[in-house]
Order: C-alpha cells, then sequence, then structure tokens
C-alpha cells in the first residue's frame, strides 16, 4: 500500500468499510493506517450512516417504521377507556416516527442508488468498458451526495 497517497487510502478506507462487512481494525489494517486515523475518518465522513443507507434498504426502513408505530398505538388502545391518550412522550417518538415515514416514502434510499448504479456499471461494462470506467466516479459522487 506504500504506493497510495493518503487520499487514496481513505477512498479505499471508506470502499471497503462501507460496502463490505468489514470492521474498522481490519479496513485500517488492508490499507495501512492506524486505528485511530481509520476511527476519525469513520466519524468526520458518518461512514456509518454511509453504511447503514447502503445495507439496509429503504423498504425495510419503513416497514419497521410502521411497526413501531403499530407497537405504540397498539399500547395506547390497550389501557382502560378514558386513558386512552398518548402521553406528551408518545406523542412526541409518534410525530417523529410519522416524519421518517414521510421522508422515507418520498425520498429514493441510497441503497436503490446504489443497486441500480451497480447494475447499470455491470451491463455497461460488458459494451464499454472504458466509459463504465469514466461514469462510475459520477454515481459514487452522486451516491455520496445523497447520503449527506
Amino acid at each position: 500500500m506504500a504506493e497510495l497517497s493518503k487520499a487514496q487510502r481513505k477512498e479505499l478506507a471508506q470502499t471497503l468499510y462501507t460496502r463490505n462487512q468489514y470492521t474498522q481494525k481490519e479496513v485500517a489494517k488492508l490499507v495501512g493506517v492506524s486505528e485511530v486515523t481509520m476511527s476519525k475518518w469513520v466519524n468526520e465522513g458518518k461512514w456509518n450512516a454511509i453504511k447503514m443507507s447502503l445495507t439496509v434498504s429503504r423498504q425495510e426502513r419503513i416497514s419497521d417504521t410502521i411497526l413501531q408505530l403499530g407497537e405504540l398505538d397498539n399500547a395506547i388502545k390497550s389501557r382502560p377507556e378514558g386513558q386512552r391518550y398518548p402521553t406528551s412522550k408518545e406523542a412526541d417518538t409518534r410525530r417523529k416516527l410519522t416524519a421518517d415515514l414521510e421522508a422515507l416514502e418520498k425520498d429514493m434510499g441510497a441503497t436503490e442508488i446504489f443497486n441500480v448504479s451497480t447494475a447499470m456499471l455491470t451491463w455497461l461494462n460488458k459494451f464499454n468498458p472504458e466509459e463504465a470506467k469514466r461514469i462510475s466516479g459520477y454515481f459514487d459522487a452522486f451516491i455520496k451526495d445523497t447520503v449527506k
């Protein structure tokens, strides 16, 4: 790895960490940096959020949010008659879950973008490898910008 610049190591580390099941320690060893440097890169770049966006599909997140809302509603409904109103904390949680659900239903998830990008590049690579290589950087930048 001695031939790679610091920027190249960081980019490789991000790719290995966010798109694979490597730990920070494993990636640090693979790219030849300290665990402290790796931890700093992960925290500064919000790589854990990127990793989650790429590994958990939008539909899974929508389903989980709907289940959480259902559980909250059932807990409120199970109370004795006359006490079936949410507490202020429950109402706040409900508002947050509803807002999350609305955002998830409107926005295209990074996982979907990543999957389509990968499929497109794989297809294009069969016919024009140079063009696939050229535009892969655009897809990568778009994905990174989307998950910010």
